[in-house]
């Protein structure tokens, strides 16, 4: 068990913990996405070449569809603090090794590329180690609400980032914000350290994974499989996270095709375009606090379904719009992000409230897998047909499959009564 399970966490020792950790998070997202965002800048500049920032894009995502549900069951072997750790180190390696590289002379795209993979690599370990945390510190009646600062943290990280970048890349050029990278990476191995956390695979009261890494790849296999068993014991979560997947083919083609909608369809400039993305931004931050206070509706499968629904109807509005209607596209871009953080918590506070604490890890790594293997499947999709039916036309589309969507999935018994599901 984790450090609740072990000691009630009666004297509130787990906030103090949580907000620790999450302290260095947010510094590490911040710093992280001003260098994720220099690199892919460094590539427009560098190349003005779409494949080559299509490739960028795939470096980033493919390999947490490849190595995650492996990653899930190492980290569910290990200290969880040992997998954020490493993780923050790791990445903060590949920085500096994009440092030296930028300090020699002229950076190649080919290193940019390959840092952006190494990276993913591993955020591939931090990720399900970090959801895999909060319910073995926190009480589970919380988890809910502490989904949603959880998204606030990362979403607040990521809009200060992009808007740091902005202004740091133009004056400094890429090496100070690599730097920053590597110091962010620092202070939020430095918060886990000082959190003193006790949780997971091989700690002291706990009932994590194997606890003692094996070099069989077959065990691995045999683990990871385990994960996949737990998961589909819970049949309203398994069928939640197929519903997830087909979401992600709809949801994926629009977040690309955001900056068409803007240029093509309202003749807006490439502020606007950036405006359209950052009021996106400040809904997410808006419907993780409200989620945080108010944890949404006690049915958190409802929850979920209104939040596609929710989705679903600002996207097919968008997609209706006229000419003139860029001021009504900024009122949906507000109510697709309010939504997102009430469709993604409450899953994420499902499953951290039913899987047995020694196979969060596994099952969030492959949960997110799935979920990676969805987005390319839907952007290349959008690649065949987007241009032919055009952006207004596929947003109509998919905001009335998104709607159907929340129909069939408030239909399966399974998801209607999940919170009867032990």
């Amino acid at each position: 068990m984790g450090e609740f399970g072990a000691n009630g966490s009666a004297r509130g020792a787990w906030k103090l913990k949580l907000a620790c950790v999450w302290g260095g998070e947010l510094v590490s997202v911040l710093t992280s996405s001003v260098l994720q965002m220099g690199l892919i800048w460094h590539i427009t500049l560098t190349t003005n070449s779409a494949s080559m920032l299509s490739l960028a894009s795939l470096a980033g995502f493919l390999p947490l569809a490849l190595f995650g549900m492996f990653a899930g069951t190492i980290v569910d072997r290990f200290p969880l603090r040992r997998s954020l750790i490493g993780a923050d180190l790791f990445i903060a390696a590949v920085s500096l090794v994009v440092a030296v590289a930028a300090a020699m002379g002229e950076l190649p795209v080919w290193v940019v590329i390959a840092a952006l993979f190494l990276r993913a690599i591993g955020s591939a370990f931090h990720t399900p180690a970090f959801q895999a945390l909060t319910p073995l510190l926190a009480p589970p009646e919380h988890l809910t609400r502490l989904a949603g600062a959880a998204q606030a943290v990362q979403s607040g990280g990521y809009i200060l980032g992009t808007a740091l970048a902005a202004v740091i890349y133009p004056l400094f050029g890429l090496v100070p914000m690599v730097v920053l990278d590597v110091v962010g990476a620092l202070f939020a191995a430095g918060a886990v350290l000082a959190a003193h956390i006790r949780a997971g695979g091989g700690e002291v009261g706990s009932t994590g994974g194997p606890g003692a890494p094996s070099g069989d790849v077959r065990a691995l296999f045999a683990e990871t499989r385990d994960g996949y068993r737990v998961l589909r014991g819970y049949r309203g979560l398994f069928a939640l996270l197929w519903c997830g997947f087909a979401f992600t083919l709809v949801f994926s083609p629009i977040s690309a095709l955001f900056p068409l909608m803007t240029l093509d369809r309202f003749g807006g400039t490439t502020a606007d375009a950036a405006l359209a993305e950052i009021v996106f931004s400040i809904g997410m931050i808006a419907g993780s606090a409200l989620l945080t206070a108010t944890g949404g509706f006690k049915n958190r499968a409802l929850t979920v379904v209104a939040a596609t629904a929710l989705y679903g109807a600002a996207t097919l509005v968008a997609g209706l719009l006229g000419v003139g209607g860029f001021a009504a596209f900024l009122a949906m871009s507000f109510l697709m992000g309010l939504s997102s953080p009430f469709y993604s918590g409450p899953q994420t506070a499902l499953m951290q409230e039913r899987v047995p604490p020694e196979f969060l890890g596994r099952v969030f790594g492959l949960y997110g897998a799935i979920m990676s293997w969805a987005m390319p499947l839907g952007l290349a999709a959008s690649t065949l047909f987007a241009d032919t039916v055009g952006a207004p036309a596929w947003f109509s589309g998919a905001g009335c499959a998104m709607l159907i969507l929340a129909v069939l999935t408030w239909c399966i018994p399974s998801i209607r009564h999940i919170e009867a599901e032990g």
